[in-house]
């Protein structure tokens, strides 16, 4: 009688490679060959490797593999507060295109204090990702020179740095486009709400932004919460309804701003939204489009940011010495409810 297939028990040991060649009657090298695309092994003798790695329920230790051939797949994501807002789109679209890369995404949340960065930088450098994308928010540049300290590609997204691979989104060319929306929808009294976390990203927005007023010859007031969330919205909400003259349009660097600013306005405020005030936010969330709010914004696709990364990081394998790449992509605009 035939043995039976031997699957492994839960708790034992997971199945070698040896136990896999003592099974099939083949070398330990020819289970290895069999498992690695385009390596030299008979047909036959694969056959062999193929059905015995079937019956004992054999899989590849690809993790192994790769710090033995020291080529990593691993691909290191880190953000502050990966959770927030589009931060956290932008996690599940790069995990989504890393895996299908063949590589395996790792995300590092580097926390808020100084030893959950150094714990971070810890594992970064410990087990050598083959690339680095470092998410806008707030890592600082040591977390930036450990990933560098790696060796690997480094690509950023939502920030820059001297001689290294960037994308943002055209932040200057929507925050403009805000402003003119604003004066052609007859508001007089102009607000900008930010954050007094200041990334990059929120910088380049306020400044666009204002700079744009200026030239259509207003002067905006300037509200900025503690963070860049909902909460920040409404803390800048109270500012601003809280003067003689309340606003009657807003532009948000970001979608959760925004949404906190709307509540507040028709909650506490007692303002119509878009009749009283016009709003515009910034990322296009899914959750903006919810009929709560169905705010008008600029919309950055995850997808294509992420893909668009994952291009930086190919080019730079395939060419280290290459220039630094900074890409900015464009902004579609989304005429919501509230503008």
């Amino acid at each position: 009688m035939a043995d039976k297939p031997k699957r492994p028990i839960p708790g034992q040991n997971h199945v070698s490679a040896q136990q896999v060649a003592d099974r099939a009657g083949v070398s330990r090298s020819a289970v290895s060959r069999a498992f690695t695309p385009g390596a030299s092994i008979g047909r036959e003798t694969r056959e062999l490797v193929m059905k015995a790695a079937e019956e004992l329920g054999y899989q590849v230790n690809d993790l192994a593999r790769g710090l033995l051939a020291r080529q990593s797949r691993l691909v290191g994501i880190i953000a502050t507060r990966p959770e927030v807002g589009f931060r956290g789109h932008l996690v599940a679209a790069l995990s989504k295109k890393l895996i299908a890369r063949g590589s395996l995404p790792v995300l590092l949340n580097t926390g808020d204090t100084p030893e959950e960065m150094q714990t971070t930088q810890n594992m970064l450098l410990g087990y050598r990702p083959e690339a680095t994308i470092v998410l806008s928010g707030s890592p600082p540049k040591t977390i930036l020179e450990g990933a560098r300290r790696t060796g690997a590609p480094l690509v950023l997204i939502g920030r820059s740095e001297p001689g290294t691979d960037s994308v943002l989104p055209d932040n200057i060319s929507a925050a403009s486009l805000a402003a003119e929306r604003l004066v052609s929808r007859g508001a007089k009294h102009i607000a900008l709400v930010g954050a007094r976390i200041a990334t990059e990203t929120i910088v380049e927005r306020e400044r666009a932004f204002l700079a744009a007023t200026e030239r259509l010859g207003f002067k905006a007031r300037v509200a900025r919460g503690a963070d860049a969330n909902y909460v920040g919205g409404e803390e800048a909400a109270q500012v601003l309804f809280g003067e003689a003259t309340p606003p009657d349009g807003v532009f948000c660097v970001n979608d959760l701003l925004a949404m906190g600013i709307v509540d507040h306005a028709r909650f506490a405020a007692g303002r119509q939204v878009p009749d009283d005030m016009t709003v515009i936010g910034f990322d296009g969330l899914p959750e903006a489009a919810h009929g709560a709010y169905r705010l008008t914004t600029f919309f950055q696709d995850p997808a294509k940011v992420a893909a668009k990364a994952i291009e930086l990081l190919d080019r730079r394998q395939a060419n280290p010495a290459a220039d630094p790449v900074l890409e900015r992509l464009h902004l579609g605009f989304v005429e919501g409810a509230t503008g």
